[in-house]
């Protein structure tokens, strides 16, 4: 029997032209016709669904601010309406009718998903077209991305934004801008190609300078400084979750306060230290950081740089200092229960959400 993503996946981008014009037919003036192929795959991938948590939940945030932006909310029945009506046509050879009523009861979920999105997402512009000026390989897997936004996107140090590429329309992920705000509107982007990772995958290894991507909107990701605190600061990186925590040290450097800022950066090896360049710039001029490496696997390194990230950052800590920690899952599995053993208060250690890895 035919499924609803093998239906979708032999729709091509030529649809999203066909779905404006039936939108455009229904109801005149409701979408843009530049955002018809951003809004309609990313509304088509939730309505498959299939995707993890994290990555709906990037749909989500985009999604919802769309649906503000564009007034599309008490037009949604007639924008559902109208997508199984482009899919139908473009995959005819699939579509059956029992298709048909499966493909209306996931458009009726992915709706009523949207509207409580909508009802708590700010407003705004529901993505950014940004141009990729600089792309670097520090490693096989990694990738450093500069993009420079058409406008300038608001964000804050340790939020994490959904990011997308035409070659894959529809599939948006989470990163972390490596950098605070710039005079030029820049973002600094890292990226590690994971296993079974499409988007990462083309980020790293075929996305090239010149290029354009599309970022979302800018969404919480625990790691964000307190403005009416100016606490000492412990920070905890495995792999790229060094990104937003680079940018917690760039924010603390455009306006000193005071406070000290110790910054452990995990790596299995040296050789797999991936920002040491920038890093060492960081740690030059500021007297008030401290950078300690932390090699869970590597022979050579002093013995005070050899062990996991946390275990070394705990020989570090210090009474009033607020902890943050960012990297791969493994690395911050139990990591918050540790840190409460050991007394240290619950409201002052920050664990990246789970989107932001």
């Amino acid at each position: 029997m035919p499924t609803l993503t093998a239906a979708w996946a032999s729709v091509d981008d030529r649809a999203a032209g066909d779905f404006w014009c039936t939108l455009e037919d229904r109801r005149p003036g409701l979408l843009p016709h530049r955002d018809a192929l951003l809004f309609f795959t990313a509304l088509g991938s939730l309505v498959v669904g299939g995707d993890a948590p994290a990555n709906r939940a990037a749909l989500l945030m985009v999604l919802a601010r769309a649906y503000r932006r564009f007034d599309l909310l008490p037009h949604a029945t007639t924008i559902g309406d109208a997508l199984l009506a482009t899919v139908a046509r473009h995959a005819h050879a699939l579509w059956t009718p029992q298709l048909t009523v499966v493909a209306k009861a996931a458009e009726r979920r992915a709706t009523h998903a949207v509207r409580r999105a909508a009802s708590q997402a700010g407003d705004g512009r529901a993505w950014w077209h940004v141009q990729v000026i600089g792309h670097d390989r520090p490693s096989p897997d990694i990738a450093i991305l500069t993009v420079r936004p058409w406008r300038r996107l608001p964000f804050q140090p340790g939020q994490a934004v959904p990011v997308c590429t035409p070659r894959l329309p529809g599939h948006w992920r989470w990163l972390s801008p490596a950098n605070a705000p710039r005079a030029d509107g820049t973002v600094e982007l890292h990226v590690r190609a994971v296993p079974g990772g499409t988007v990462s995958h083309d980020l790293v290894h075929r996305v090239r300078p010149g290029e354009l991507l599309w970022l979302g909107p800018p969404g919480d990701a625990g790691l964000r400084l307190d403005p009416a605190r100016a606490d000492d600061l412990l920070l905890v990186a495995g792999g790229t979750g060094l990104a937003p925590l680079r940018a917690l040290v760039e924010q603390v450097a455009a306006a000193p306060d005071g406070r000290r800022v110790t910054l452990v950066v995990g790596a299995r090896t040296f050789t797999d230290l991936y920002d040491a360049i920038a890093l060492d710039k960081l740690q030059c001029a500021h007297d008030w950081l401290t950078i300690v490496p932390a090699f869970s696997d590597d022979p050579c390194a002093e013995p005070p740089e050899q062990g996991d990230a946390l275990t070394i950052a705990l020989r570090h800590y210090e009474p009033g200092q607020e902890i943050y920690l960012c990297g791969p899952p493994a690395m911050l599995a139990g990591a918050r229960s540790r840190l409460l053993a050991l007394g240290i208060p619950a409201a002052r250690i920050h664990v990246a959400g789970s989107f932001a890895r």
